[in-house]
């Protein structure tokens, strides 16, 4: 009877048994590296807007409190962003012939609002308050980083969900004072434990449980 296999068949099958659950392995580590890179989470990613609109300009330089164009931060889950007629409160006085800003001024002629891109994108699944995490002692530059710095907008934290957690189950280092939410400049005092643990009771902060609760950010 003729040999139905030819003899690398065991050499083949021996190296596919190998082979396969390692080319697994290796696509879930490439995967995982992925996700956590800046590639996946989209950290440090400049995003081409309408305008080159600078923060470093505008807040670090003209100090423009964050409130006077995001106007809903202190009161609804959205930072919101600026309507066309905000910034013209400034730019029908000056740079009004600017050809950057023209996009502004046809916003403002025609109605339509400008496209800009979202920089900071939470998924769907996940809920997120700015309001709450305002009055509870978060400052702006906790989450975006030093904003007032940036030229370019980015997102400065990788927004995975441990990166949440890490802040949801210790939050006293991250805690401030209200007077210095919007303050860039704000830096931790030498007892900030102390500090902090007594500002999570001011704020009546829930126990580390509660805040790390499924329910609280997946609702």
């Amino acid at each position: 009877m003729a040999q139905v296999f030819s003899r690398r068949s065991n050499t083949i099958a021996r190296a596919t048994l190998v082979g396969g659950p390692l080319a697994a392995a290796l696509t879930l580590w490439l995967a995982l590296v992925y996700t956590r890179s800046s590639y996946g989470t989209g950290a440090g990613e400049i995003r081409v807007q309408p305008i080159p609109f600078s923060h470093e300009h505008h807040v670090g330089v003209l100090g423009i409190d964050c409130r006077y164009c995001h106007t809903g931060v202190e009161r609804t889950s959205y930072a919101g962003i600026p309507a066309t007629q905000t910034c013209m409160n400034c730019h029908s006085q000056m740079w009004v012939g600017s050809t950057m800003l023209e996009p502004v001024r046809e916003s403002l002629r025609t109605g339509e609002s400008l496209r800009w891109q979202r920089v900071y994108n939470m998924p769907g699944f996940v809920y997120f308050d700015h309001s709450i995490h305002i009055h509870k002692g978060i400052g702006c530059t906790t989450c975006h980083g030093r904003i007032d710095r940036m030229p370019l907008t980015f997102q400065k934290p990788s927004l995975l969900m441990e990166w949440c957690l890490d802040c949801h189950r210790s939050p006293a280092p991250n805690l401030r004072p209200q007077s210095e939410i919007f303050n860039s400049h704000w830096q931790p005092p030498t007892d900030q434990p102390q500090r902090g643990a007594e500002l999570a009771r001011e704020y009546g902060l829930r126990d580390m449980h509660y805040l790390t609760s499924c329910s609280v950010c997946h609702r």
